[in-house]
C-alpha cells in the first residue's frame, strides 16, 4: 500500500516560490508540505540575484540580519561596457529601501536559508527526493498529488496543490493548463571564470558588435553568460573550444589571463531561454505560481524575485481560506488577478529588450564604428536618470508585502 498523508496545502517544487510560500503559510498556522524531487538544492547555473524587493520581504519576516550574515556580494550599481564606452545604467543607492543593493548569493544557499527558517514553524514539512508524478482528481477538482519517493509511492491528499515546479512543470502539464508562448530569439551559455584580486569588481555587461556578454562578480570567480542566437549552440560547439575562448576575450579583453581555465565544452552549460505564461493559473484545487505559471527571460535577472512576489501574494490571499478548508475558485483567481498584470508588464519589457536590443546587437557584426544609443548617452550624462532602471529592476511592478499575522 502506498503511504498516504493529508495536509491543507501541498506545494510541488522547492524553488524560491515554493519555499517562500511554504514558509509564509506555516508561519500563519497553515499545515503545509513541500515536495522537492532532488536530494538537495545544489543545482549550478541557477539565478542567484536577490533584489531589493525580495530583501524587503525577508526584512518584513524579521530574518534580514540572519540572511545578510551569509556569504554574499552586494551590487549597488549596474554598468556596461558598450562599444568601448563604460556606462552606469542603474544606481540602487537612492532606492527607498532598507537594502539599497542587489545581493548575489548561490541559489542553493538562499533555498537552504528559507528551509532552515521555515522549519522553525511546526506546521511546515519538507520532503526531498519526492517527485510529483500525477495529480489526484475527482469530478470536483484536484484533491492531491502522487509522488515517487525512495520508500515507494506517496499519496498526498490536500485542500490545495500548488505547482511551483519551474518552467518544465509537471503539475501544469498534468493539469492541462493552456500556455501562451511569447517567444525568445536568444539562448545563453553559462560558465565560470576565475576572478583575480586585481580584476575590476563591478558586475556588468560587455556589448560588442555581434556579441553580448555578462559577468557577475562572485568574489573568487565570475559567473558568465554569453548570449547567442536561439538554436545556435550546436554550430558554435562544432568549433574548437579555443574559438569560443577567443570570442570571450574579444568581448572582455581583461579575461585573457584566465580564459584558459575554460578547458572543455563540458564547462559550458546551455540555458534555453523561454518566455511564456499560463492563460489561467488555476483550476479547482490547484494553483501555479512562479516559473510554473510564467517562465521569465534572464533579462534583468528578475525571475526569482517575481516568483517570490507570487508567493507573498498567494499567502496573503489564501491563508484565511486555507484555515477554513479548500480555497474557492474565486480565491485562486484572486491570486492570478493580483499577479498577472505585473508579470505581463515585465515580460513585455523583456521581450522588447530581447528583440530590439540584444538580438540586434548579435546580428550587427560589421566593421563600422558604433555610437552609443541615445538612452545610454542620457544615462551617462545625467546620473539622476539611473534611478529609473534601478527602481524597475530593484522592485519591479507592484511589489508585495508580507501581511501581518492575524490579518
Amino acid at each position: 500500500m502506498p503511504e498516504a498523508v493529508a495536509i491543507r496545502c501541498c506545494i510541488v517544487g522547492g524553488g524560491p516560490a515554493g519555499m517562500m510560500l511554504g514558509l509564509l503559510l506555516a508561519r500563519a498556522g497553515v499545515d503545509v508540505l513541500v515536495l522537492e524531487k532532488h536530494a538537495d538544492f545544489f543545482r549550478d547555473f541557477r539565478g542567484d540575484t536577490i533584489h531589493p524587493s525580495t530583501l524587503e520581504v525577508i526584512r518584513e519576516l524579521g530574518m534580514l540580519d540572519a540572511f545578510l550574515a551569509l556569504p554574499h556580494q552586494e551590487v549597488k550599481e549596474l554598468s556596461a561596457d558598450v562599444f568601448g564606452a563604460r556606462v552606469a545604467i542603474a544606481d540602487f543607492t537612492h532606492l527607498r529601501a532598507h537594502c539599497r543593493f542587489v545581493a548575489l548569493m548561490p541559489q542553493w544557499d538562499f533555498l537552504n536559508f528559507l528551509a532552515t527558517q521555515a522549519k522553525c514553524f511546526p506546521r511546515f514539512a519538507l520532503r526531498k527526493q519526492s517527485e510529483a508524478i500525477e495529480l489526484i482528481e475527482t469530478p470536483a477538482g484536484v484533491c492531491g498529488v502522487k509522488a515517487l519517493t525512495p520508500a515507494g509511492l506517496l499519496e498526498v491528499h490536500a485542500d490545495l496543490v500548488v505547482g511551483a515546479d519551474g518552467r518544465h512543470s509537471t503539475i501544469r502539464q498534468q493539469a492541462g493548463l493552456e500556455t501562451e508562448q511569447l517567444g525568445a530569439p536568444i539562448d545563453v551559455l553559462w560558465f565560470r571564470l576565475t576572478r583575480r584580486t586585481a580584476d575590476r569588481a563591478e558586475t556588468g555587461g560587455y556589448v560588442r558588435p555581434g556579441s553580448f556578454f555578462v559577468m557577475i562578480n562572485r568574489d573568487d570567480y565570475w559567473q558568465c553568460g554569453y548570449v547567442i542566437r536561439k538554436g545556435a549552440f550546436d554550430a558554435i560547439r562544432r568549433e574548437d573550444i579555443s574559438a569560443f575562448r577567443a570570442r570571450i576575450v574579444r568581448a572582455a579583453p581583461f579575461t585573457a589571463g584566465v580564459i584558459e581555465g575554460l578547458e572543455h565544452w563540458d564547462d559550458v552549460k546551455l540555458l534555453t531561454v523561454q518566455v511564456d505564461r499560463l492563460r489561467q493559473w488555476f483550476k479547482p484545487g490547484l494553483l501555479c505560481i512562479g516559473d510554473a505559471a510564467h517562465a521569465m527571460s534572464p533579462v534583468g535577472g528578475v525571475g526569482i524575485n517575481l516568483a517570490i512576489q507570487d508567493a507573498v501574494a498567494a499567502a496573503n490571499i489564501l491563508t484565511e481560506p486555507l484555515r477554513r478548508g479548500p480555497p474557492s475558485a474565486a480565491d485562486l483567481q484572486a491570486v492570478q488577478r493580483r499577479r498577472e498584470w505585473p508579470v505581463r508588464v515585465t515580460q513585455s519589457v523583456q521581450v522588447m529588450v530581447q528583440s530590439r536590443v540584444v538580438a540586434r546587437v548579435l546580428d550587427d557584426a560589421g566593421p563600422r564604428k558604433r555610437a552609443l544609443p541615445l538612452p545610454l548617452r542620457l544615462l551617462r550624462r545625467f546620473a539622476v536618470l539611473r534611478r529609473i532602471p534601478a527602481r524597475l529592476v530593484g522592485f519591479g511592478v507592484r511589489p508585495e508585502h508580507v501581511a501581518e499575522l492575524g490579518h
